[in-house]
């Protein structure tokens, strides 16, 4: 194998095991690890109101680390600082269950910061290795792998409990085994010898397309997902019912996720994110005709589940075709720094709308959303039309 210099593709497939090993195992350990230590918190007796404060300190590092990567990456390494990333996150884990309260807090900065950096250099690492011409399906891969090692998370929580310090052992050597991956791949992590042309905040805004479909699958991830169980007892599910519905939405993901990225390297990513946003925005305007009957509910949300981690992946791509080496770094800091965004503004938004119009509310505002994105990819296209026009 050969190594990538300065994040330009070195053409090696076998490259790719490395990130999507990687990838895949702290995302099971992800999986792990979020649930547990919500629950551990309400085993203690904190107010859910303080779960959610701290759980939010998640997104704020991840955002506040962003800007910094490429800038890391340069100097200790792409590789080196991927495994100290998920080592520090491996260690930090059983702290969470010997430490109190006010302890979580810093622990949950560290955690926020290392794991986004591990999502971020992957993701580089993935798109340097990956050929041009195959970067959509490959990011399919990547993101049907992804949703695999998450649903696996829970059903791992079910054999070793929620409860003791055994869940957090194991959580903790997943994580350890996701330096497994790239340690058989260390001659093809793409090495960067330069910083970013120019500042971090202006990579937010070169591919905004890009960027604001990280931006709306951030906010419906977090916002959506978490609180379908909710909306599907405002509209009179029982509560082990709507505990499945985040089934149907994994099930579309995993199923969805490589289709479409074959799908985007045969056509105008632009345009495949306009017609998701298209999808998206009916499947979500659909959702109160079906969401008191259990079997059409789930099936669309299957459909409109996978349409919308589409996004992530579709958009994902058409980010690394515009950019290479420190600058790929940097942009995808910045999609990460959008999709992080999303999750901290989605709950509060969505939350918010139901209150106010229950239980639509919950469509509402994800109609909102994805109205929002298609207006902002139609005026890019508009503008780039007009441009070629004049050129």
């Amino acid at each position: 194998m050969t190594r990538a210099p300065d994040g330009k593709p070195n053409g090696d497939m076998r490259g790719l095991i490395a990130p999507i090993g990687a990838i895949a195992v702290v995302g099971l350990g992800f999986s792990i690890t979020l649930p547990l230590l919500a629950l551990t918190l309400e085993d203690r007796g904190i107010p859910t109101t303080w779960i959610g404060i701290n759980t939010a300190v998640w997104g704020i590092a991840s955002m506040a680390v962003t800007p910094l990567i490429s800038r890391l990456a340069v100097r200790l390494g792409t590789a080196l600082l991927l495994i100290l990333s998920m080592l520090t996150i491996a260690v930090a884990l059983p702290l969470f269950y010997f430490s109190p309260f006010w302890l979580w807090f810093p622990l949950r900065l560290v955690a926020g910061a290392t794991i986004t950096i591990v999502f971020v250099l992957s993701e580089f690492w993935i798109s340097t290795v990956a050929p041009p011409e195959k970067r959509g399906i490959i990011m399919g891969i990547y993101a049907t792998v992804l949703s695999f090692g998450f649903a696996l998370g829970p059903f791992i929580l079910t054999l070793t409990g929620t409860q003791g310090f055994l869940p957090f052992a194991v959580g903790a050597c997943v994580l350890v085994a996701g330096v497994l991956p790239v340690l058989t791949g260390l001659r093809s992590a793409p090495v960067l010898h330069h910083e970013q042309h120019g500042t971090f905040w202006r990579f937010l805004f070169l591919a905004p397309v890009a960027t604001g479909a990280a931006l709306l699958f951030g906010t419906i991830e977090s916002g959506a997902f978490a609180l379908l169980p909710l909306y599907g007892q405002h509209v009179g599910h029982a509560r082990d019912v709507v505990i499945l519905l985040g089934v149907g939405i994994t099930v579309g993901n995993i199923v969805l996720q490589i289709p479409m990225g074959l799908l985007s390297d045969r056509m105008d990513r632009r345009k495949l994110l306009l017609i998701l946003g298209l999808l998206g925005l009916a499947g979500a305007a659909v959702i109160p005709l079906v969401a008191a009957m259990f079997w059409p509910f789930m099936i669309l949300l299957a459909i409109w589940g996978g349409t919308v981690g589409a996004l992530y992946t579709v958009g994902l791509a058409h980010l690394s075709a515009r950019f290479r080496g420190a600058d790929l770094a940097a942009a995808n800091a910045a999609f990460i720094f959008c999709y992080s965004a999303g999750g901290l503004a989605g709950p509060a938004i969505i939350g918010a709308s139901m209150d106010h119009w229950d239980p639509h509310g919950f469509v509402v505002a994800i109609c909102g959303f994805f109205l929002a994105y298609l207006a902002m990819v139609l005026v890019r296209m508009s503008r780039a039309k007009t441009v070629a026009g004049i050129s």
